[in-house]
């Protein structure tokens, strides 16, 4: 099947979401809150997949065994070039055509993925040849039911390199991706394969096709055009070799930026220096230097947004500067910088949308979004500027009063709020403002618990599933967990993969993948995976959550919902395969169900003596929520400007590499977005988002906060329609998650919600409403 899919997701992932994600709490989540959680995760909202998401879509496209089997041709004969020791040569017998992942090896991926190739050709060059009259079985149907070999290898290679990488796949992945995008040309910018489907499409109202063929029909006909199908010998001559480059310079971002993540971990030769942190957190940190060689140090490694989690504990403000400084400048200087990589992706892209026809990069990728237009976007992220700022800039008057006023009880010289403070001495006016801090909620959200009586409950509550593990199943690492998902009649739903830990292999954030998609047409059961990066503790003790991280699980798993109630016929539009400013939409509503009162008493208890959070700290917890939320919004809005600045310039004026900083400062200020204290989720050097896949969330960073539109919406939906209940969560599969992009999204959110998204639930969940913070 002709799809876009993502090399080591988004990033948001793409990556993904991407992936980029965002919850609604405000402080550090995984991926995007705290990675591409966004994109997801422990940092803060908005976060990363990237990334996808990703986690959903697809970086290159392949065609494949339809082609073959609509004209005789074996499938044992596809697969004939890989040896048979090679682990892809068979589809999986294993249940859910689970990959064989305990038989996997670095050396089975560029095989694979080049006998992938080699036979996908064969078979596109056979439908664009066949004799017969093109119709809509023998080429779009065949196109859908192409593609398993590579589609196979392709699907682990996506999540190794994401979720267990090593330099042998980085090295695969460099030498792949300019073949891969290739590839891609040669079947988009196939003129017989591309005459046959541009016939059909002339045809549509007369082919009398059901509503999801008839939609796949006008996708593959859109798809072929934006990807150059109409352009003139000479142009595509030219699309290829920017493809080709813009896949390389991106693979090449994405390595850099997970060397520099691992570089720039922070070095502690003294333990007194950590002081703020719990003994398992040291621990940890103890247990980081080992594994680096480093026996009587501590070492603090860096997720990928520009904020890290410790900043909120760590009291020596000498070392939270170090920790602030060395993630806020990686990337501009040395062996690691990727400016120079930056100017030319940018470049690129701007060429490549002139080439085919659109004024700006950002233009090509929203006409496919729901957003539609860069007008439509800027309007959105203008309307919440000016009151996040404004937010921003109150709640730093409040910090920097609670920094005045300890410097004069202590008989110490007051400082400026800058921002490695601001993390700190924000969690002491949370203190101050609600009496609880992180440690002691902690002990309550035992990980084990969280997922069990927590996410698996909620699922159990509101769509009925029960889920039991499967330890007789492979994995690819051993902190990898396979579960079995059951319907509420028994019937089989799909596997689901827990990876929760953080690893130092592992890109930042947290995501969901898949490794199998749902469809009717190929009879097949979905197979996805959840990605976060929370530290591992030493053997023995337990593995503790902040309420981020806590969050971003019901984040993710509301991506993965997406991906296994998925019912479509056709793999195309199989579950998280929808626009990125639409993709986020189900993960974001789902983080309602962690503060949902019979949700929260069910897995919300103390992990040694198993007691129930007290109502009062509970109380606390949730009327925290809007605290800091206007550092949040702003730190995100930050980043989806920078992102749009970029991506809405024309060729002849994209930076050079020796700009990049000018030019981020620069548009920060002009968009209003520029408070020092609150520096951007993600600075340009190290923006995985946008720059670690061909497109990923380049021009789509503001996704998050679009879906989460409708998201809040939703939530004020189940707040007026009796909340958790089995006949909601019926309707929600019915009209919402079972749909894949087999109808239009906005479409499947005005038949659900019954009108149009509203702005207003966003604005008062934010607490941007009267301008008044946490009001």
């Amino acid at each position: 099947m002709i799809r876009t899919v993502i090399l080591n997701h988004d990033v948001l992932a793409d990556a993904a979401t991407s992936a980029p994600y965002t919850t609604s709490a405000g402080k550090p989540c995984l991926e995007d809150r705290a990675g591409f959680c966004n994109p997801v995760g422990t940092t803060r909202p908005f976060a990363a997949p990237a990334q996808g998401i990703s986690m959903h879509h697809r970086i290159f496209a392949r065609t494949a065994i339809a082609a073959a089997l609509s004209l005789g041709i074996s499938m044992n004969a596809i697969a004939a070039s890989l040896p048979q020791d090679n682990p892809f040569a068979k589809p999986s017998t294993l249940p859910y055509q689970l990959p064989p992942l305990d038989k996997i090896k670095d050396e089975h991926i560029a095989p694979g993925l080049e006998a992938g190739m080699a036979e996908e050709i064969k078979e596109v060059e056979a439908i664009a040849n066949n004799p017969s009259p093109a119709t809509f079985e023998n080429t779009i149907v065949a196109l859908e039911k192409s593609g398993d070999l590579l589609d196979r290898v392709s699907d682990v290679f996506s999540n190794l390199t994401a979720s267990n990488t090593n330099p042998t796949l980085e090295k695969v992945q460099t030498e792949m991706a300019p073949k891969l995008s290739a590839h891609s040309d040669a079947i988009f910018l196939n003129e017989k394969l591309f005459a046959r489907v541009k016939s059909l499409n002339e045809q549509r109202a007369d082919l009398k096709l059901d509503p999801e063929s008839e939609r796949l029909l006008e996708r593959y006909y859109t798809l072929f055009v934006r990807s150059g199908a109409n352009l003139s010998q000479e142009k595509k001559t030219k699309l290829k070799q920017l493809n080709e480059q813009i896949s390389s310079l991106t693979t090449q971002f994405r390595q850099t930026v997970l060397k520099s993540d691992n570089a720039a971990a922070i070095v502690v030769d003294d333990v007194a220096e950590l002081k703020g942190f719990s003994e398992a957190q040291i621990a940890t940190a103890a247990e980081a230097a080992k594994s680096r060689g480093m026996e009587g140090k501590w070492v603090i490694p860096l997720l990928n947004t520009t904020q890290q989690p410790s900043l909120s504990q760590l009291e020596n403000r000498v070392l939270r500067e170090r920790i602030f400084k060395a993630s806020v400048n990686r990337g501009w200087s040395g062996e690691l910088a990727t400016t120079e990589l930056i100017a030319k992706i940018v470049k690129l892209r701007a060429e490549r949308a002139t080439l085919l026809g659109y004024i700006n990069h950002a233009a090509y990728v929203l006409e496919d979004a729901t957003a539609q237009t860069p007008d439509a976007v800027n309007r959105m992220l203008s309307q919440l500027a000016t009151p996040a700022v404004a937010n921003a800039k109150k709640e730093a008057a409040e910090i920097q009063k609670l920094i005045d006023a300890r410097a004069k009880a202590a008989g110490t010289k007051p400082f400026t709020l800058e921002p490695w403070d601001w993390d700190f001495y924000a969690e002491q006016v949370r203190k101050a403002k609600y009496s609880y801090d992180e440690s002691e909620v902690r002990p309550y959200f035992e990980m084990e618990r969280v997922l069990r009586d927590g996410v698996f409950f909620a699922a159990h509550e509101l769509h009925g599933l029960s889920f039991k593990e499967r330890k007789d199943l492979p994995a690819y690492h051993p902190d990898v967990r396979v579960f079995e998902v059951f319907n509420p009649d028994g019937s089989p739903l799909a596997l689901f993969l827990v990876d929760w830990y953080a690893r130092s292999n592992k890109r930042g954030g947290a995501w969901m993948n898949s490794f199998v998609e749902q469809s009717r047409l190929l009879n097949a059961k979905p197979v996805v995976v959840n990605n976060l990066n929370i530290p591992k503790p030493p053997v023995g003790q337990p593995t503790l959550l902040t309420f981020d991280e806590v969050t971003t699980a019901f984040h993710e798993f509301g991506h993965a919902l997406h991906g296994m109630f998925s019912d479509v016929q056709y793999p195309r539009f199989s579950g998280t395969s929808v626009p990125r400013d639409f993709v986020e939409f189900p993960s974001q509503y789902n983080e309602m169900w962690a503060t949902e009162p019979r949700v929260l008493a069910n897995y919300a208890k103390h992990y040694k003596s198993g007691e129930s959070m007290p109502k009062a700290l509970m109380d606390k917890v949730l009327a925290a929520r809007k605290f800091n939320q206007g550092y949040a919004t702003t730190e995100y809005l930050a980043a989806a400007l920078l992102d749009q600045a970029y991506h809405q310039l024309p060729a002849d004026k994209t930076p050079a590499s020796s700009q990049i900083a000018e030019f981020e400062a620069a548009a920060l200020k002009k968009a209003g977005a520029a408070f020092e204290p609150v520096p951007p989720r993600y600075r340009s050097t190290y923006f995985l988002h946008i720059f670690s896949s061909p497109i990923g969330y380049s021009s789509g960073y503001y996704a998050y906060i679009w879906s989460e539109v409708l998201a809040r919406d939703t939530e004020h939906w189940f707040d007026t329609h009796g909340g958790l209940t089995r006949e909601n969560g019926d309707l929600l599969r019915q009209k919402i998650l079972s749909k894949g992009f087999s109808v239009d999204a906005m479409t499947i959110f005005r038949d659900f919600y019954g009108k149009d998204p509203e702005i207003g639930p966003l604005l008062e969940a934010r607490g941007l409403v009267g301008g008044t913070e946490g009001k």
